[in-house]
């Protein structure tokens, strides 16, 4: 494989072990005051990076590292983020000299993001996400004589004792019984290439929400308010003398980079006045200005509001008739996706963390969006359980029967029931001339399908719907339920045929918005 593709996958596989995390990394953090939630600054920084990785084509080591620098630089978010920023940047420098990386190469990565780190920060503490970064260095020199695969490993473990030892270091962080959230935010990007290295899968994750005492939920308020980054673009930058103008206006202060691209990080009251030292040296860009006593009081409320419910449900939902459908059954988190906009993986993980719930159901509402619903699953350190819906119209009949203070388990087999009596259809415009099991279909002719198969097709709205309906209901059924598209049809000549036909069946027609499926149905 050549440098881009490895690049890319261990990129990837790093996010997603601490996108996995992210939830429970926020919680942690107590020093050194609040600073935005860590495990998000984090993911946003090393998210950047992948990003990047995707758009760039090149395939020239140095100018690919030199992408990857700046993309981390670019996208740091907050301290920790901007402190990541230099670890990446730092790791990167070896790998422009050695074209073979063996473990000896990796050895001198990790002393280097080590060193850089600290140079970073003009007062380093330790039990912070620094010492963890040096005692994965001094690790990997130790096991440089190892294979690739093995020095992470070893770094890895290395890395568990290192955060579990942060409160010993820290008086804060021991007083609140917790470990340092930037540590751990490094040990999950760790974990994640040692995975990727080793082709093994990730192991499973600590738990989401751990118990924290009074000290890690009561945090006091930060001295200054407001946690400003920016970047500063110009020529011949001076970091010092950009340092010592903004060192007079609050703390935390990080100024990194080099003369041509300064990330700055500071906690001040005035802001705007930061800001006017960073456009005086040259054109600033990504500010991201966070109130942090808003912030601290947000997530004690979040930490204080212990889920009372045993299971929740996130669902992917195109149309907001449809998310309010979904929402109005208890749904309480809704990724927006379907028919041609498949969300990720990684956003139905981060779904799943954002839920707080002990135990969460995933339903897909759509073919293509199962696989990544079960490998969410898979990420996801909460308990997760994929009910495979194809659709809209399965999904909101799944919900029907749930019931929150019921476990995952019951809710998903209640689901799973109610499918078995449930059948679907839809009534779209073809996109192009095709023959389907023997129906001739011309592009922008109405296509009716039931049950997953074509069964009508033609110029007449009203008729093509009418023969799916026909299909539906060719065995008793209770309840017909047709969700309107973005770009509904008069339904008045169908519905009048359907209660002809069928008098003793209930109808209940919503308005669905969904992109598509002028109409979508349902049988019970």
């Amino acid at each position: 494989m050549n440098d881009l593709t490895v690049a890319r996958e261990l990129a990837h596989a790093a996010l997603a072990s601490l996108e996995r995390s992210r939830q429970r990394i926020d919680d942690l953090n107590v020093y050194p005051v609040p600073d935005g939630d860590t495990g998000t600054n984090m993911t946003m920084t090393a998210r950047a990076v992948v990003e990047q990785l995707e758009r760039t084509n090149s395939d020239e080591r140095t100018a690919l590292l030199k992408e990857i620098a700046r993309a981390a630089l670019m996208g740091a978010r907050g301290n920790s983020g901007v402190i990541l920023s230099q670890i990446v940047r730092g790791a990167l420098e070896p790998l422009a000299a050695d074209a073979h990386v063996d473990a000896t190469t990796l050895a001198r990565c990790f002393r280097s993001a080590s060193d850089s780190a600290y140079r970073a920060v003009r007062k380093p503490v330790e039990g912070t996400m620094l010492s963890v970064i040096r005692e994965l260095a001094e690790e990997a020199e130790q096991t440089a004589s190892s294979s690739n695969a093995e020095l992470l490993r070893a770094v890895v473990r290395r890395g568990e004792e290192a955060v579990a030892r942060t409160p010993e270091q820290l008086a804060v962080l021991r007083e609140a019984g917790v470990v340092d959230a930037g540590g751990a935010g490094v040990l999950e990007l760790v974990r994640g290439l040692a995975a990727a290295v080793s082709g093994e899968p990730l192991p499973e994750a600590p738990p989401q929400r751990a118990e924290l005492n009074v000290e890690a939920i009561h945090q006091e308020l930060s001295r200054y308010r407001y946690c400003t980054t920016f970047l500063i673009e110009g020529d011949e930058l001076d970091a010092g003398t950009i340092e010592s103008e903004l060192e007079q206006l609050g703390d935390s202060l990080l100024v990194v980079g080099d003369s041509d691209a300064l990330k700055v990080h500071v906690h001040t009251d005035e802001p705007g006045r930061a800001l006017a030292v960073g456009t005086a040296r040259g054109v600033i860009d990504g500010v991201e200005i966070a109130n942090m006593h808003e912030q601290t009081v947000q997530r004690e409320e979040r930490l204080l509001a212990a889920p009372s419910d045993t299971s929740a449900v996130v669902a992917v939902v195109a149309g907001d008739g449809n998310r309010a459908l979904f929402e109005s059954l208890g749904a309480v988190k809704i990724v927006e996706g379907g028919q041609t906009m498949n969300p990720s993986t990684a956003e139905l993980v981060e779904a799943v963390a954002e839920t707080g719930a002990l135990e969460v159901i995933l339903l897909p509402n759509n073919a293509n969006v199962i696989l990544s619903a079960q490998q969410a699953a898979e990420l996801a350190p909460e308990p997760v359980t994929v009910v495979p819906t194809e659709s809209i119209q399965a999904g909101l009949a799944a919900m029907v029967s749930f019931l929150p203070e019921r476990s995952a388990a019951d809710n998903a087999a209640e689901m799973r029931q109610v499918l078995e009596g449930v059948v679907t259809g839809e009534v779209a415009v073809a996109s192009r001339d095709v023959d389907l099991n023997g129906l001739s279909v011309r592009k922008g002719a109405w296509l009716g399908i039931a049950s997953g198969e074509p069964v009508a097709a033609g110029d007449g709205f009203d008729e093509v719907a009418g023969e799916v309906t026909d299909a539906l209901l060719a065995e008793p059924r209770m309840v017909l339920t047709l969700l309107t598209g973005a770009d509904a049809p008069d339904l008045d000549a169908l519905l009048e045929r359907i209660r002809e036909r069928h008098p003793g069946l209930e109808l209940d027609v919503q308005a669905g918005g969904q992109p598509h499926y002028p109409l979508l149905l349902s049988a019970e």
